[in-house]
């Protein structure tokens, strides 16, 4: 199933979300639904918030963000699911990239992130896991953590870029943008 990204707006984006356990039903097709949300929207990460569900739980494929020359070196990117992630370190050493979202489309920004972080999560058999990601991979599992924490990337950019987006933003909320997937407008 292919669900619509919420823009903009939505107060289910700026809030915290709701750990789950090995009992929350249809983890796996949920997981299943979200890589192929993700995809059928062009991003490399999509966080259940994003589609309406109040969860800790994103998915990342940041493989398809390597160059494909170098699709035969290994470890260049990451595809997998994160529950209930905790980020338990990140480096003092940043880098500043320009990104964007699923949920605020056709804007785009400068954003500094840790180039190093070490996050502790349940992988899709609900099985702990401790793992350091790097460079591209450590940004975009950032950014979707930051979406089940109630952050959006805007809040992380300067706040003279926010406010000569103020009118984008709000036509965002209000609908008013074109884009090649689905969207839900809520309040």
């Amino acid at each position: 199933m292919i669900y619509p990204i919420v823009a903009y707006g939505a107060a289910i984006l700026r809030k915290k979300c709701q750990e789950i356990d090995e009992n929350y039903p249809n983890i796996e097709k949920l997981i299943n639904d979200m890589f192929a949300t993700m995809y059928d929207s062009y991003g490399c990460g999509l966080a259940a918030p994003q589609i309406n569900i109040p969860i800790r739980v994103f998915v990342v494929d940041s493989i398809q963000l390597f160059d494909r020359k170098q699709a035969n070196v290994p470890n260049l990117g990451v595809k997998k699911a994160f529950i209930n992630p905790i980020l338990i370190e990140s480096s003092a050493e940043i880098d500043t990239i320009d990104e964007g979202c699923l949920s605020i489309p056709k804007l785009r920004a400068d954003v500094q992130r840790a180039l190093k972080i070490k996050l502790k999560f349940l992988n899709e058999q609900f099985q702990p896991q401790v793992e350091e990601f790097h460079g591209i991979n450590a940004r975009v599992i950032l950014h979707e953590y930051d979406h089940i924490e109630g952050i959006l990337f805007i809040d992380r950019i300067t706040s003279i870029k926010k406010k000569l987006w103020q009118s984008k933003l709000k036509d965002i909320s209000k609908g008013k943008v074109d884009v090649d997937y689905k969207m839900i407008f809520i309040k």
